[in-house]
């Protein structure tokens, strides 16, 4: 069972006993490295990225996840998501540390809330998946200072977020931007 939930996200989801809508189950079996959500308020985006976060934690030892949202209340909303899943599931593998902002795996994978602020975000590096929460109201400065953390491990990137305005990258990648996997 445990190599069938390593390949199949949909199943995970299923063991945690979420029953994914087609969308949602797209999402999950999807292969995408670039990951577009534009979808509204509670329709299960958080849902389905927290639980492609801590698959990732699990089943991919090493991966260092980061979290970021316009505020650190919002990242934390998230973050608990990932975290209640993981208690759900009996913590499948040991914590290291399991903090108010992050989670760190025996495997060596670490999933770290931060905040939206391009200043004090910088220094992290390998990152194999991160996540922009509420990413139309991302400031486009902390989407450049992010970006980087990308360019060696070419990690993961999804961006989910309800609308909001013609405005900055996510709606440029929305509208234009080639290699990007889109659900709504």
């Amino acid at each position: 069972e445990d190599l069938k939930l390593a390949l199949d996200r949909a199943a995970f989801a299923k063991k945690l006993g979420l029953e994914p809508d087609p969308w949602q189950e797209d999402l999950l079996q999807s292969t995408s490295e670039r990951v577009l959500l534009n979808c509204c308020r509670q329709s299960g985006k958080s849902t389905m990225t927290g639980i492609v976060a801590l698959h990732r934690a699990l089943y991919h030892p090493g991966s260092l996840i980061l979290c970021l949202a316009p505020a650190l209340r919002q990242s934390q909303e998230l973050f608990g998501k990932v975290l209640g899943f993981y208690r759900d599931l009996g913590r499948p593998v040991k914590s290291a540390a399991e903090r108010k902002l992050s989670l760190e795996l025996d495997n060596g994978s670490r999933i770290v809330t931060l905040p939206g602020s391009e200043k004090t975000i910088r220094g992290f590096s390998g990152t194999s998946l991160l996540v922009l929460d509420e990413a139309a109201r991302v400031e486009d400065e902390l989407y450049f200072a992010v970006r980087p953390m990308l360019a060696v491990s070419g990690g993961a990137l999804m961006m989910l977020t309800t609308p909001y305005g013609k405005r900055g990258v996510f709606y440029e990648a929305w509208t234009g931007g080639h290699g990007w996997e889109r659900y709504e």
